[in-house]
């Protein structure tokens, strides 16, 4: 049995037109990944929009809730609103690739589209790089200042090897 089942979205019976599904996603669902996420605790409302047309089928997907974080400077948990959306089209072909990220392609005979990959990148896509709680302290920052390690100007006043003088001598000659 397929752990990614919950997350097809059957097109075959729908008519021509829109289509409107919901999904909640928690962590289980990340686990299923079996790699290693920078997040924790995740609570996430998932609305997929599928416009079905007769030779491709046009995806937008909505991601909206919450996760867990640690914070780069207190190494505090604080929880983090994230929001996001993908669109992609499914069209129709021989085998499955998902070499354009943009456009997907199935095997002609599928009746449905398994979605929890876009799922999966649309909220990994949306953790912020630097995660600050925001019981951060100027404190904090200024602690982090003080100790980082501060870059040293190299003096641009350095001496030419004279052998390179002589080269360059040569070469001004031509």
């Amino acid at each position: 049995m397929d752990k990614f089942r919950n997350y097809d979205v059957a097109f075959s019976g729908l008519k021509t037109g829109k289509h409107e599904f919901k999904f909640e996603v928690e962590q289980a669902f990340f686990d299923l990944f079996e790699t290693e996420q920078e997040f924790s605790g995740a609570k996430i409302d998932v609305d997929v929009l599928l416009e079905k047309h007769s030779t491709f089928l046009d995806f937008l997907i909505k991601i909206h809730g919450t996760v867990n974080l640690v914070c780069d400077i207190t190494s505090e948990t604080f929880t983090h609103p994230i929001e996001n959306e993908i669109k992609f089209l499914v069209k129709f072909g021989e085998e499955y690739d998902d070499s354009n990220e943009e456009v997907i392609t199935i095997p002609q005979g599928d009746s449905a589209f398994n979605i929890s990959q876009a799922i999966y990148e649309a909220v990994i896509l949306s953790i912020p790089m630097k995660k600050i709680s925001p019981n951060a302290k100027e404190e904090d920052f200024e602690l982090i200042e003080k100790f980082s390690p501060k870059e040293i100007e190299e003096e641009e006043t350095h001496e030419i090897d004279p052998r390179w003088e002589a080269l360059k001598k040569l070469k001004d000659k031509k």
